[in-house]
């Protein structure tokens, strides 16, 4: 399911997490440098999985401490989007004792958060196996975390929806209440969007669904319907234009999804996964044998 799975590129991820890495440090980590007081020793640390869940976003943490020095070797266990039992090793790092020290919050904090949304994904994804529908995550994301969010969904078996505001128009109820009706909207917005951007509608009524046919959308989200209404309105929308999308929302949860699916939408999209998640609980654990460590890193590296 995970094979979708796209992180940003590093000119993008890296200056995520320079930031990130940076609002943590500070003016220095007073612990780990105060600790080894300028003296360069090698560790090694253990990640383990202290909850079962869908493993995502260690590529992102191999990321961090390779900012924090190039020494650093990370190795995972398990791939994206696989199953981790709890007390299972999921990565160990082998480097500078303080790159591990210094990154070590901010690493297990984005995999933990990330790991969570894959998560509960998953299970979104499991509920509608065997059907057409595909499930699509949503803009309600954390300020700064949007584009590796949308990557553990990913991990975790759904699609991306638009990213931002540029990758498409979507037409919903407050931008339909400020033109007066959805076809003054879309020939308003039709003469200044850029090809090949899609259109797509929000609607709650048959009566919406029927305006926005008749105005060439390419897309219709059908909003917070009963299941019998949904299934009317993809029946109208099917007979009309079999080539226009159809999307459902709105309180989508485990226990409603499966029926909406079954009404023949193309496309459900829910912020659950990432609004109603809980972190998956991960941590590392130091290897003290200093002396092993170092042997093992220099026979791996050649260093020293």
């Amino acid at each position: 399911m995970s094979a979708i799975a796209v992180l940003p590129p590093p000119i993008v991820l890296d200056r995520l997490l320079y930031d990130w890495l940076l609002e943590d440090i500070g003016r220095g980590d007073r612990t780990t440098q105060g600790l080894l007081a300028g003296e360069t020793r090698m560790g090694q640390g253990i990640w383990i999985a202290k909850a079962p869940g869908i493993i995502a976003g260690l590529p992102i943490a191999a990321s961090v401490f390779r900012l924090l020095s190039e020494q650093v070797i990370f190795t995972s266990f398990v791939s994206e989007g696989e199953w981790s039992t709890l007390g299972q090793p999921v990565a160990k790092l082998q480097g500078p004792l303080e790159a591990l020290l210094t990154g070590e919050r901010v690493a297990l904090n984005l995999a933990m958060r990330l790991s969570g949304i894959a998560t509960l994904t998953r299970k979104y994804v499991e509920q509608i196996a065997g059907l057409p529908a595909q499930l699509v995550d949503t803009r309600k994301t954390t300020p700064g975390l949007r584009l590796l969010e949308k990557y553990a969904t990913q991990v975790g078996g759904a699609i991306n929806h638009r990213v931002g505001l540029d990758d498409a128009v979507m037409i919903k109820d407050n931008h339909i209440a400020a033109a007066g009706g959805i076809g003054i909207a879309i020939a308003r917005i039709r003469q200044f969007l850029p090809y090949p951007l899609t259109i797509e509608v929000e609607t709650e009524s048959l009566e919406q669904v029927n305006e926005a046919l008749q105005h060439g959308a390419d897309i219709i989200m059908l909003d917070n319907m009963a299941l019998n209404l949904m299934y009317q309105a993809v029946q109208l929308i099917r007979q009309h234009n079999s080539k226009v999308k159809i999307e459902a929302s709105g309180n989508i949860s485990l226990e409603t999804i499966r029926a909406v699916a079954e009404t023949g939408v193309d496309y459900i999209s829910s912020s659950a996964p990432m609004t109603q998640s809980s972190w998956l609980d991960l941590s590392m654990r130091m290897d003290t044998d200093t002396m092993e460590i170092e042997k093992t890193f220099k026979s791996i590296t050649g260093l020293f």
